[in-house]
């Protein structure tokens, strides 16, 4: 992970901004103004790009996964027969993450999209992924690489 810091012009802020998101997987660019209040700092944490590829749309992400009730029965299943105080394993999470996102994307109301994003947040913990993306998102890429390599 990295922290950048850029020095430019106003004008120039969106283009380095850019340039910045097509190098790296970045977080929110923050600005402030220089001492001479003419030109701006930016300061962006980054990360290189995941060796998994790029953030696929939902359309592709999900474009091979079972229906969602098939995959909401699954996960119910998995933590009704897991003993208590069992882990489970990151394919769960993975599956019980892309199922809740596929539920919030269908834009059910704001309690489906916390869901999803908790659910999210939870698989990145367990991978240990610097939180500097959309968790969603992060899902997505990851769900997508997992069911193309079943």
């Amino acid at each position: 992970m990295l922290e950048i810091r850029v020095i430019c012009d106003p004008a120039d802020t969106d283009r380095v901004t850019d340039a910045l998101s097509q190098a790296f997987t970045v977080g929110p660019v923050r600005q402030y103004p220089t001492r001479g209040g003419k030109r701006l700092r930016l300061y962006v944490t980054a990360d290189h790009h995941s060796n998994t590829g790029p953030w696929p749309a939902p359309e592709e992400a999900y474009a091979l996964a079972p229906s969602v009730l098939s995959e909401v029965g699954w996960t119910a299943e998995q933590e009704a027969n897991t003993p208590f105080g069992t882990r489970l394993p990151r394919d769960f999470w993975l599956r019980k993450a892309a199922v809740l996102d596929r539920i919030a994307l269908q834009d059910v109301g704001d309690d489906a999209a916390e869901a999803a994003n908790e659910a999210a947040e939870r698989l990145m913990s367990l991978d240990d992924a610097g939180v500097i993306c959309d968790p969603r998102r992060y899902v997505r890429q990851q769900y997508a690489h997992w069911i193309n390599h079943q």
